[in-house]
């Protein structure tokens, strides 16, 4: 096994095929049940929303970043393979649990940088509609990690429903399904967590803003 992109290039279904959840499904029951070469034919099946999911977190990212789309998805990938024999109960729940794996490779990745220390050479991503309130702004992406293991202090599942929705793009629909809760539990969630979120990044600097005021 070499990767996702050589299991999707060995992929032998019809090309424009959809799969079905079904088989995602079926073919993460087998990963839990130890067949070593279930995960391999799970891959080409999910590998397009993998890479969309990382592309949507890396879009916008500042010039002279290193970490590209596929180097973002073949990390996850590697983190992904150490837990093919978990008991994933479906697509939903891989996919929030691609989510973590992705914040993770993130933050890491940032950490390597020496992003730890604020400003030069910090990972910045950018919040857009999803988390940044009435208007879009970039964060830090260890500050955003750092508040959201104080919010998990607060809430768990808080931190859960931002996982999936901001790191794994997932709609409320299967994020519900991936946290056993209701879909109208994982809305109220949301809008708490991103409040919450909004409050805690306040204070940190939009580097537009200070751009525009050094102009």
């Amino acid at each position: 096994m070499t990767g996702p992109d050589q299991a999707n290039a060995d992929r032998e279904s019809p090309a424009g095929e959809v799969s079905s959840a079904g088989d995602v499904t079926r073919l993460l029951g087998q990963c839990a049940e130890g067949d070593a070469s279930a995960f391999d034919r799970l891959v080409p099946l999910v590998y397009d929303d993998l890479r969309g999911i990382a592309h949507r977190r890396l879009r916008n990212e500042r010039q002279g970043h290193t970490l590209s789309t596929t180097a973002l998805v073949n990390e996850a990938y590697l983190h992904l393979v150490d837990q093919a024999t978990a008991t994933w109960q479906d697509r939903a729940h891989f996919f929030a649990v691609a989510a973590t794996v992705i914040r993770q490779v993130l933050i890491d990745y940032a950490r390597s940088r020496g992003a730890q220390k604020r400003g030069g050479g910090a990972v910045r991503i950018p919040l857009r509609e999803e988390l940044a309130g009435e208007e879009p702004r970039t964060v830090e992406l260890l500050a955003l990690d750092e508040a959201l293991t104080a919010l998990a202090r607060h809430d768990p599942r808080l931190e859960q429903v931002v996982e999936c929705r901001f790191f794994g793009g997932m709609s409320v629909r299967d994020t519900a399904v991936a946290l056993d809760v209701s879909e109208r539990t994982v809305e109220r969630d949301w809008s708490r967590a991103k409040a919450h979120l909004y409050r805690m990044l306040a204070a940190e600097p939009d580097p537009e803003d200070e751009a525009r005021a050094r102009e």
